[in-house]
């Protein structure tokens, strides 16, 4: 016999941003699990799951996350851990085709569901390709923003979509700009399902935690439409402004570029000057300018799409890492919730 935990568990910690389905909705949502006597994990998703799959990660006692492909129905998922209890970390690593409706959660017989401790730092990122994990084997797992909140021990959401504008203009297949996209609940992957066209606004209240940390690395389609760099400061300050009505407190980084490498060395930028403009405008000294001029290079980045390797996302995550520990951010020295051996 196996224990089926309904999908209203108190215990499941969801994070991300799920629908009332409930399903995931921008890369990297998902759900975190604290169970004692594991041994086996199965999950029950519904019909809005993606068809005919979608890719998750899978995490056990913080292990490397590994890709499993699941669809509607009941999907096993390989559990090995020998602990008296284990945290299991499941998300969609997609930035498309990434509806996982979950139904419900079979476990082992003799198993049961603790309470799941999330840790005190949480960081939030947003942007777009370059933050999503685009052309990556593993979307958004092996993108830089993931890394970071990995070797910080800490919490982290990113809502970043590839070829999204701030700027509420249509970019790439993207109906909406992220200075709308943001604050709804959907990515903009919903103006292309049959059974979710129309978007609802994000209870943010929801955050699981609030973040302590706000990362924003966003302006390159903006760029390429063109939207003049008046205007792209405007848009931008007006964005800062609105998450400060939610977010009052928290630092605010703003990322510069890290440009366009070419093969012969030369990088090229855009909105030269309008980053640190926009920081110096917003009048808040709680934002600040993470000047990512010379991290990447030719070496770091796909010749065919110029976005980033794994490796190059492991060169960014790096160089941010350092960035916020030379400023004091140190990494947790383990994770809120224990495995017990």
């Amino acid at each position: 016999m196996s224990l089926k935990i309904e999908n209203t568990d108190p215990q499941i910690y969801f994070h991300g941003r799920w629908d009332t389905s409930p399903g995931t909705w921008w890369a990297g949502t998902g759900f975190k699990l604290h169970v004692q006597n594991l041994h086996s994990l199965a999950l029950d998703l519904g019909p809005h799951t993606t068809s005919p799959l979608t890719s998750i990660a899978v995490s056990v006692d913080y292990n490397n996350f590994t890709t499993v492909n699941v669809s509607s129905g009941t999907n096993v998922i390989p559990v090995r851990s020998p602990s008296r209890t284990s945290v299991v970390r499941i998300n969609v690593e997609g930035w498309q085709n990434n509806r996982m409706n979950l139904e419900s959660l079979a476990l082992n017989s003799g198993a049961s569901l603790l309470s799941y401790k999330p840790s005190e730092l949480a960081f939030l990122f947003i942007g777009d390709s370059l933050s999503a994990g685009q052309y990556i084997p593993m979307g958004v797992d092996q993108a830089w923003t993931f890394i970071v909140g990995e070797r910080f021990k800490a919490e982290h959401t990113v809502i970043a979509q590839p070829g999204i504008t701030l700027t509420d203009v249509p970019s790439y297949g993207n109906v909406h700009g992220m200075s709308f996209q943001f604050f709804k609940t959907e990515d903009t992957g919903y103006y292309y399902t049959t059974d979710h066209n129309y978007t609802t606004p994000w209870d943010f209240s929801r955050d699981k935690p609030t973040p302590t940390h706000i990362v924003i690395h966003i302006g390159a389609n903006d760029a390429s439409h063109p939207v003049s760099g008046d205007e792209f400061v405007q848009v931008y300050l007006d964005f800062i402004r609105r998450l400060r009505r939610i977010y009052d407190r928290q630092p605010i980084f703003v990322f510069t570029p890290w440009g366009w490498p070419a093969a012969d060395g030369e990088i090229s930028y855009y909105y030269d000057g309008r980053y640190e403009q926009i920081v110096v405008m917003s009048n808040d000294k709680n934002i600040f300018l993470v000047n990512a001029t010379g991290w990447v290079s030719w070496d770091d980045v796909f010749p065919d799409n110029l976005h980033p390797t794994v490796a190059g996302h492991q060169k960014i995550a790096g160089e941010f890492m350092n960035w916020l520990e030379n400023r004091g951010l140190k990494p947790e020295s383990q994770w809120a919730t224990p495995v017990l051996a």
